[in-house]
């Protein structure tokens, strides 16, 4: 859906030049501004890596720390590496109202971008005219950039959940299937015009897509891998294990919002038209509104629920917020934008205590605040906004389903061949000094491997 909703775009662009009662920008003029608004907001989404490992890192304790910067650093980069090799081609090639795309490897310039690059001075008319005939409307590198940082986001999500018992080098093989093949498939199914695209499925910018596949990914590896050490007790005791650097957690969550306005803005796709540059508006003021309303939301639960304010989860809350309203940030009224953050950060309060009470161990509250929230914001769209809410169920179990079985068969063959986890002394020590032979706080010396 997002490779024909620019497509549109461009035609509307295009078509704007025959009519006088319009002033609009020329085809070419139209093709910049489109590739312009995919590479900044994907620079702006590829900014939100840099919020995980900054949010990660202020949530685990010290000795985990240089551990997680690594995973996070790592995972972007093998992201697209395999986005580039199959992951592009197997969501969006040849899908057809279909399951997946085609088997094919690397991902290039088009034959029409190259030619043009490459002519002469007398040529160029020429080359450009054959390019803007073409009418995909922007630069096909420019496309597979902003889908590439997508990837990476949802791999983050696992990143952090997991974090401070799992191996560096089991996870990063669970990555490379993450991005190479489960998150394609579900790409396929929706922006990719499959299956769930032809039943009307709406997911603007990817509550489902990206933020509850990494999220149900998470939650099959937590079941699989178990808790931390010690956080639970023999009696059903929880024992907090709080984050070594909270001023680096909220940090983190500020450069995840700035970011989000990449991740949400540029999914309007073009930037070639007035129509555009408005809808774009529209949808900035409803992700910043969702993310306060989600803030405020957890700040007032949190007082009632414990008496006191929790920053942890009211960080939490902002993401919820941004993640529930991923899925239809086009909302033109904003006070629906409000309620529907608002109730994501509602829903995080929630499902932190309930995953504790269950036992499945969530270092950062990424499951809460990408898979719950997630499910929340794709449901709205049928409620709030364009889609049908059968519809959008039906796609809220399908991912489910299919993600979970997927990464619970990957996340248990890799334990069973060559493990997941680290053992007892090894995160008793922690992964910074077992895993990396560093610490992340080497001034504080031995005291930092107790925290």
């Amino acid at each position: 859906m997002k490779k024909f909703a620019v497509t549109v775009a461009a035609a509307l662009a295009v078509a704007a030049l025959a009519s006088p009662a319009r002033a609009a920008v020329s085809a070419e003029a139209a093709y910049v501004f489109n590739s312009f608004s995919f590479l900044v907001c994907g620079a702006l989404v590829m900014f939100m890596a840099a919020g995980f490992a900054m949010l990660e890192s202020g949530l685990v304790r010290a000795k985990n720390t240089a551990a997680i910067c690594l995973k996070n650093i790592a995972l972007y980069s093998i992201a697209g590496l395999t986005f580039y090799l199959i992951g592009y081609d197997l969501m969006y090639t040849g899908v057809d109202g279909g399951i997946v795309g085609s088997l094919a490897l690397l991902y290039n310039p088009s034959d029409l971008e190259l030619a043009l690059i490459n002519a002469d001075d007398a040529g160029k008319d020429a080359a450009l005219a054959a390019l803007m005939k073409a009418g995909t409307g922007y630069s096909s590198m420019s496309d597979w950039f902003f889908q590439m940082v997508f990837v990476a986001t949802a791999a983050s999500i696992v990143s952090g959940a997991l974090a401070e018992r799992i191996r560096v080098w089991p996870f990063m093989l669970f990555v490379v299937l993450l991005t190479a093949v489960i998150y394609p498939v579900i790409g396929a199914w929706t922006w990719g015009s499959g299956w769930l695209s032809e039943m009307g499925f709406s997911d603007f910018a990817g509550s489902t897509i990206v933020h509850s596949t990494g999220g149900w990914a998470a939650l099959a590896g937590a079941l699989i891998l178990g808790a931390r050490k010690g956080k639970y007790g023999p009696d059903g005791r929880v024992n907090p294990m709080p984050g070594a650097n909270i001023p680096l957690a909220t940090l983190g969550t500020f450069v995840l919002w700035l970011g989000w306005f990449g991740f949400n803005g540029g999914s309007q796709l073009a930037l070639g038209s007035a129509l555009d540059a408005a809808a774009m508006s529209i949808v900035f003021v409803n992700t910043n509104l969702a993310a306060a309303a989600g803030v405020v939301a957890a700040m007032a639960l949190t007082q009632i629920l414990y008496k006191k304010i929790d920053l942890t989860i009211t960080l939490n809350g902002a993401i919820g917020g941004l993640v529930a309203i991923t899925a239809g940030p086009d909302l033109q009224n904003h006070l629906l934008a409000i309620a529907v953050g608002g109730i994501g950060g509602v829903l995080v309060v929630f499902a932190v205590p309930l995953l504790d009470r269950l036992k499945i161990d969530d270092v950062v509250g990424a499951i809460p605040a990408h898979l719950v929230a997630g499910i929340w914001g794709t449901l709205a769209v049928g409620i709030f906004g364009a889609g049908d809410f059968l519809v959008q169920l039906t796609g809220v179990v399908a991912v489910g389903a299919f993600v979970m079985i997927a990464s619970g068969i990957v996340w248990f063959l890799i334990r069973a061949t060559i493990g997941l986890r680290v053992d007892g002394e090894a995160e008793s020590l922690g992964l910074d000094q077992v895993e990396l032979g560093i610490e992340a706080y080497a001034e504080f010396g031995q005291g930092s491997r107790s925290i």
